[in-house]
């Protein structure tokens, strides 16, 4: 099976990415798409809470940690001391699906939407520099642009843009 298109939500820090994304998450799934996510985390993590028993597990020195109930199940894979994993590789283990979004992951070559918030912490704009940047979403109007801009509301004007631009 091929691997599915996959579309981002760049932008710094507080620039509506999360909110962007969760989104048009809920929309593209009530439009019938299967959505899986990636979701870049520039910090140390944790999503198991210590005194577990999968916690325990890892801490004792186990590489992957498989949680599985009746209703969901995750997979942890601790690093120690390999180098982050490069995006390809973990879109190699997602599931299928009709569409990957991505959040984050700046630097890769994939297709994405740059979101600007007014009040973001940084504001220099990443689309100059980022050919992989197709449109912008922002909270305010942006002019110094020939790249689609959408309101950073208008979630079903930028579902149908990703819809165009990855062939769903």
């Amino acid at each position: 099976m091929s691997r599915p298109p996959v579309f981002g939500v760049t932008g710094w820090k507080n620039s509506g990415k999360t909110q962007l994304v969760t989104a048009l998450v809920r929309e593209l799934t009530g439009r019938g798409f299967r959505i899986a996510t990636v979701k870049h985390a520039h910090h140390a993590f944790d999503v198991d809470t210590p005194g577990t028993d999968s916690y325990r597990h890892r801490e004792a020195g186990a590489t992957e940690v498989a949680l599985v109930s009746g209703r969901r199940w995750a997979l942890m894979h601790e690093l120690r001391e390999e180098d982050e994993p490069p995006l390809a590789d973990i879109l190699s283990r997602l599931s299928p699906c009709d569409l990957v979004l991505i959040e984050g992951y700046k630097r890769e070559d994939h297709p994405k939407i740059e979101a600007r918030r007014k009040d973001a912490s940084k504001t220099a704009p990443l689309s100059p520099d980022d050919p992989a940047i197709l449109a912008i979403a922002a909270d305010h109007p942006v002019i110094d642009t020939d790249l689609p801009v959408f309101d950073l509301n208008d979630i079903s004007a930028m579902a149908d843009f990703i819809c165009r631009t990855t062939g769903l």
